[in-house]
């Protein structure tokens, strides 16, 4: 199996190699079920509220169950983000930006395995965004 450091060093020619993908299948399995046991773990603790005696143990009890509900939902976003850079692994199109179809990079890929688009456009769709938010 490769690790970080020699898939840094490869090679341009061979981006998206058969070994660099199923670096980042594993890589991309593992951070799936690391976040499913998380979301079960939210939802164990969402199901079993503990004995609330007093005005004070039920607000803490409400503040940790809207953590709970938040982590649930940000892990459940990301196993899907997850499903989706799996699917594009099978298709061959992993790695490369959806928008212009330029390599990713190998370094933006061990950051974050999830990413659909290339630095200078997520950097492009982030700026937009925060400008229509204004």
């Amino acid at each position: 199996m490769l690790t970080k450091a020699k898939l840094l060093r490869m090679p341009a020619k061979k981006y998206m190699a058969k070994e660099q993908l199923e670096f980042f299948t594993a890589q991309l399995t593992e951070q799936k079920a690391e976040a499913i046991s998380e979301i079960e773990d939210a939802r164990q603790r969402l199901r079993v509220p503990p004995e609330c005696k007093d005005e004070a143990d039920r607000a803490s009890f409400e503040m940790d169950s809207q953590l709970y509900l938040r982590i649930v939902d940000r892990k459940s976003k990301l196993v899907k983000k997850i499903d989706f850079a799996l699917r594009r692994i099978k298709t061959g199109e992993y790695g490369y930006c959806m928008e212009t179809g330029e390599p990713i990079g190998i370094e933006r890929l061990i950051i974050r395995p999830t990413a659909e688009f290339c630095a200078d456009i997520k950097y492009i769709n982030d700026d937009q965004e925060k400008h229509f938010a204004e």
